[in-house]
């Protein structure tokens, strides 16, 4: 529709002026011709009025001559086809003109101005709007000359009546109308045509293409000839294939690294907990032996914890890629749930010579949530604030406000760089991999999160920057199954006064699973996003 309505546009301005363009120059052409006609008749007529006038014979004087003017002004009128009139007027009488035809009321309607100039003896032509008794106005040409006779001036006018040519000018305009208005829809019709012909490839494309990004890969193009628009279409198909062929390489290999650490993380568990028993026995007698030997069993009892709790990460992931994660929701307080993780990882944040500020509701805090899930986030959250706080102090704060719950995790750290927003939740990922940790985490802590997130239909997002530490938001639903529109607690934390970059990683509960967290670049007091 653009394409025609352009088309249309440029060809009605250009049909139009060169309509207007054409029909001016056709009617100057008929108005140049009936002028040049009109004079020649005008001379010829003047002239032979002159020699008549000479040859009436003057035995009175200029008085006879006067008697017969009447006589030799109608002579000039005798065999005319085309309908002009003649006044002739004797110099210094405008009151008395002499007419060749009965009605001289055309003269009576010319300016005062046109008799002046034709009285001092000019040759002077105009176009006038003459009103005829009932035909009512009519252009007509005009034409003034003054000639000389003896010692007699006479000023001879000629009216030539142009409706004719006005005739002409409108059957010449109706005609280019009608010929620009055929031209100008048949352009718009072949510019319809060949613009469909174009475009419903391009829409077919379109659609394949969106059926291919909804997953539908067995979807091709029809190739028909072996032009561009062909071309394009087999080139599409190519590509087409291309893609379904290497998606459904990713997807076995993504199928099989799955598979492969689903078995591993299972087959791992009984000789894990083979060697758990054992090194339960050795961690339990370790004061009877030698001290590198009780050294060595408490490093082997702190290593297969750590062991342990990879593998039950892996177990974790596994069943979230396997779709087999369920939520056992029930209403929980959450203030107790804070209160235990803080519990949990005291002993470590007195290590690290950090310390928590807590900044929760007097009353409960009632919110139908999974607690082994939640609690398992607000771990994750803690630990990394604790490793990366730098000593400086880590502040929780909970909130609830119109069927939402949030929970913030402040500190006051390195923060996060440019570019790390797209890898704070990636598996296995860690900020800075050579720094010393004081939990020892598998690197998959933040993915477990996002996925437990998601289970409950709630976000979970971070924001930092550079030397001003990390802030991460969880926001549930008070009720299992609502949709968030909004959070009670702010995403970049309060008093910060210069515009760092606000690091969002989300996922709603309508993400596909397994799938990479959105991300959204905000400024400090620009507002909530959500």
């Amino acid at each position: 529709m653009r394409v025609v309505t352009i088309t249309l546009v440029a060809s009605t301005a250009l049909v139009g002026t060169f309509g207007v363009v054409v029909g001016k120059m056709i009617v100057e052409g008929l108005l140049d011709a009936k002028t040049a006609d009109a004079m020649k008749q005008v001379v010829a007529g003047t002239e032979l009025l002159k020699d008549n006038v000479k040859q009436v014979p003057d035995p009175q004087g200029d008085p006879a001559l006067r008697n017969n003017l009447p006589n030799l002004v109608a002579g000039l009128a005798r065999g005319n086809q085309e309908g002009f009139s003649v006044v002739v007027v004797p110099s210094g009488e405008s009151n008395v003109p002499l007419t060749a035809q009965p009605d001289a009321s055309a003269y009576w309607q010319l300016s005062d101005g046109f008799k002046r100039q034709v009285a001092a003896g000019g040759f002077i032509q105009q176009r006038a709007a003459i009103d005829v008794a009932g035909a009512g106005v009519q252009p007509y040409l005009v034409f003034g000359r003054t000639i000389t006779a003896r010692t007699y001036q006479l000023e001879v006018y000629y009216f030539f009546p142009l409706d004719y040519e006005v005739r002409a000018a409108e059957l010449v305009r109706n005609i280019l109308f009608a010929t620009g208005t055929a031209l100008v829809m048949l352009l718009a019709a072949m510019a319809f045509l060949v613009t469909r012909m174009v475009v419903s490839p391009v829409r077919v494309a379109a659609r394949t293409a969106q059926r291919l990004s909804a997953g539908l890969l067995d979807q091709r193009m029809e190739v028909h000839g072996e032009d561009d628009l062909a071309a394009l279409a087999a080139s599409f198909n190519q590509m087409a294939e291309n893609l379904q062929r290497h998606i459904q390489r990713l997807e076995e290999m993504s199928r099989l690294q799955r598979r492969f650490t689903s078995d591993v993380s299972h087959e791992l568990r009984t000789p894990l907990t083979t060697v758990r028993m054992a090194a339960d026995l050795i961690f339990t007698e370790r004061d009877g032996f030698e001290a590198p030997v009780a050294r060595s069993a408490e490093l082997l009892q702190a290593e297969l914890d750590r062991f342990e709790r990879l593998l039950t990460d892996l177990l974790e992931i596994s069943r979230f890629d396997a779709g087999f994660a369920v939520l056992d929701a029930e209403p929980t307080d959450l203030v107790p749930i804070v209160h235990r993780v803080v519990d949990q990882l005291r002993g470590v944040a007195e290590r690290a010579g950090v310390d928590f500020e807590l900044i929760l509701p007097d009353e409960p805090v009632i919110a139908e949530i999974d607690p082994r899930r939640v609690e398992r986030v607000l771990r994750n959250l803690v630990g990394n604030a604790v490793d990366h706080g730098e000593g400086q102090p880590v502040q929780i704060r909970l909130a609830v406000a119109d069927g939402v719950v949030a929970v913030t995790v402040r500190d006051h750290g390195v923060g996060l760089k440019a570019g790390e927003e797209k890898l704070v939740f990636n598996r296995f990922w860690r900020a800075d991999p050579s720094r010393a940790r004081q939990t020892g985490g598998s690197g998959l802590g933040l993915s477990i999160s996002v996925e437990d997130a998601r289970l409950h239909g709630g976000w979970l997002e971070a924001w930092g920057a550079p030397g001003k530490g990390a802030q991460f938001r969880l926001t549930l639903p008070t009720r299992a199954g609502e949709h968030l529109t909004s959070s009670p607690l702010r995403l970049v934390p309060d008093g910060v006064s210069t515009s760092p970059v606000v690091i969002r990683q989300t996922v709603g509960s309508d993400a596909p699973r397994g799938a990479a967290p959105q991300t959204d670049i905000l400024t400090a007091g620009s507002g909530e996003p959500r």
